[in-house]
């Protein structure tokens, strides 16, 4: 129901710092209706979208990647204890186990020591088979860009191909 618009002077009496005044207010209605309920914030999704890039896009600039889910491809280096430990982006050592990947742009082996990949060590038991080179892909959220590195928990390891085997 709207009422039609009005003006209303109501006198005040201030009493402030001691000295007494009045003051005159002027009210204005415009409508006798509640007033609309403010917009409600569009739903949130708890899911994180997934990345997909390459080891070297995300040492690149890790914190471009920081708190986000990614997935790449790499061949498998080793396992290893590098960046276990480091107080700023903790991982301890009773967990997990970190492992490395080659470096894609170079014919040369080595290794991306620039990004920190950590496992749990429960997961890593069912991957000690792993051999240098064998092509997998990593699921994992870069948790971490201390030292300018990337530092990524792995929550999924798939063996893509494996490595063939070389002859001594």
């Amino acid at each position: 129901m709207k009422i039609s618009k009005y003006i209303k002077s109501v006198s005040l009496i201030v009493l402030s710092a001691g000295i007494l005044t009045t003051s005159t207010v002027c009210l204005e209605q415009v409508s006798a209706e509640p007033a609309a309920a403010p917009a409600k914030p569009a739903a949130q999704t708890t899911a994180q979208a997934t990345v997909t890039a390459t080891p070297l896009a995300i040492v690149n600039s890790p914190s471009t990647y920081l708190n986000k889910n990614v997935i790449m491809k790499a061949k498998f280096d080793k396992f290893s204890t590098l960046g276990l430990d480091y107080k700023p982006a903790f991982k301890s050592s009773d967990d997990y186990i970190s492992f490395l990947v080659k470096r894609d742009d170079t014919t040369h082996d080595i290794p991306l020591s620039e990004m920190k990949l950590f496992l749990k060590r429960d997961m890593a038991e069912k991957f000690i088979d792993l051999k240098t080179n064998d092509e997998i892909e990593i699921k994992g959220k870069v948790f971490s860009d201390a030292l300018g590195d990337a530092w990524v928990d792995v929550t999924q390891l798939t063996v893509l191909k494996k490595a063939p085997e070389t002859k001594k």
